[in-house]
C-alpha cells in the first residue's frame, strides 16, 4: 500500500489490527479445542445452546458467524454424536429447536476451560482498567458499525 493516502496503511489501520487479533484468537482457540475433538464453530454452537437452549439452526448460525448450511451440517453431526437433541418435527413453523444433552454439557465444560485459558493468555499483559477500556471501546465500535448499517 502506498503512503500517499491512496491506500490503507496496514501499519496504522485499526480495522486491520482487529482482523489480525481476531485471526490470532481463532488460531489459539483452534489449537486448544483440537485435542478435544472440536472446532471453534462446534464450541460456539455448544456454548450458545448452553446459554440459550432451544435456539434454531438460523439463530445458531447467526450467533456462531457461519452460514445456515454450515450450521445445519454441524447440528446433524452433533445430533448423530449425541451432543445435542432436536425434535423429529418442528413444534412451531419449520425450526427444530436444539438442546444440549448431558454428553454435550460435559464436552462443553472441558472446552470452556480450554477457551478461558486462551482468553486469559490474551489479556495477561493488560491491567483490569485496560481490559475494561478495551471491552468498552470494542463494544462502542460494534455499535457504531451496526448503527450505521441500520441507517442505510
Amino acid at each position: 500500500m502506498s503512503q500517499n493516502g491512496a491506500g490503507v496503511n496496514l501499519e496504522t489501520s485499526l480495522g486491520y489490527l482487529l482482523k489480525e487479533a481476531s485471526s490470532a484468537l481463532r488460531v489459539a482457540m483452534e489449537e486448544v479445542l483440537r485435542p478435544l475433538g472440536m472446532s471453534v464453530t462446534h464450541y460456539s454452537c455448544l456454548e450458545l445452546l448452553a446459554q440459550r437452549p432451544g435456539l434454531s439452526n438460523s439463530e445458531l448460525a447467526r450467533g456462531a458467524f457461519v452460514t445456515r448450511q454450515s450450521m445445519n451440517v454441524l447440528l446433524q453431526a452433533l445430533e448423530r454424536d449425541g451432543y445435542v437433541t432436536r425434535p423429529d418435527e418442528a413444534p412451531v413453523g419449520k425450526a427444530l429447536p436444539a438442546r444440549l444433552t448431558p454428553r454435550g454439557r460435559r464436552s462443553l465444560e472441558k472446552a470452556t476451560v480450554a477457551v478461558r485459558s486462551v482468553e486469559l493468555r490474551m489479556l495477561a499483559g493488560l491491567t483490569e482498567t485496560e481490559q475494561s477500556d478495551a471491552f468498552r471501546l470494542l463494544k462502542s465500535m460494534i455499535h457504531s458499525l451496526r448503527d450505521s448499517d441500520d441507517a442505510t
